[in-house]
């Protein structure tokens, strides 16, 4: 009886995206028009092509992100455990850190190289 609302939740949680899925399928119009072919672009009509390439910098500033995102996680992981730690756990988040460093200097290096 304890795992009762634990199996609630995980059946809500694990249903919700099926039913989501089948009552948008049942309830969307199905007769396709020109107006529903067209590109929508924030309520107005599209000018120009509709596929546009990224260059590669959007890319890297994404990845960039998700370095910090990861450093600053581990970071905050390993200062709430640090009373407890060893010094070769601090050795090692050093290390992690160096790494983690040197891949985003060598993602500016080359993002820096492809501006110019």
């Amino acid at each position: 009886m304890t795992y009762l609302p634990l199996v609630v939740v995980s059946i809500i949680a694990l249903g919700f995206a099926p039913l989501a899925w089948l009552v948008s399928r049942l309830i969307r119009p199905t007769k396709p028009t020109a107006w529903m072919e067209t590109t929508y672009e924030c309520g107005s009509e599209p000018i120009g092509e509709a596929h546009v390439q990224f260059k590669f910098q959007y890319y890297s500033f994404a990845i960039i992100f998700v370095v910090f995102d990861l450093i600053a996680t581990f970071l905050m992981i390993w200062a709430v455990a640090f009373a407890g730690l060893s010094t070769m756990a601090t050795i090692w988040m050093l290390i992690f850190f160096a790494i983690m460093i040197l891949g985003v200097a060598y993602a500016l290096k080359k993002e820096a190289y492809v501006w110019i």
